[in-house]
């Protein structure tokens, strides 16, 4: 356990953090499983409306620096490509 006050409050603001960056990534990740499920339905309107959710709350995840900016472009680039193969 931290003895010092710094210490102390940098432990209970990691706690925080770390509780409040899992709930952002648990978001990110349930916008991709609710795309795979409109992809795996083969509706395309629902597939595009769910691709546009997913890559917004990629995109904010980023900024708020959950992930790497090329980990979501790599992530929106292969929900994109499996959005064309369905609409083709």
């Amino acid at each position: 356990m931290a003895n010092s006050p710094q210490a102390r409050k940098r432990a209970k603001q990691n706690q925080v953090r770390r509780v409040h960056n899992h709930s952002q990534r648990a978001t990110v990740r349930t916008a991709v499983k609710k795309f795979e499920a409109a992809l795996a339905a083969g509706d395309v309107d629902s597939a595009k409306a769910a691709y546009q959710d997913s890559a917004s709350k990629i995109d904010r995840a980023v900024v708020k620096g959950l992930h790497h900016k090329n980990r979501a472009a790599r992530l929106k680039s292969r929900l994109n490509k499996r959005l064309k193969e369905l609409a083709a």
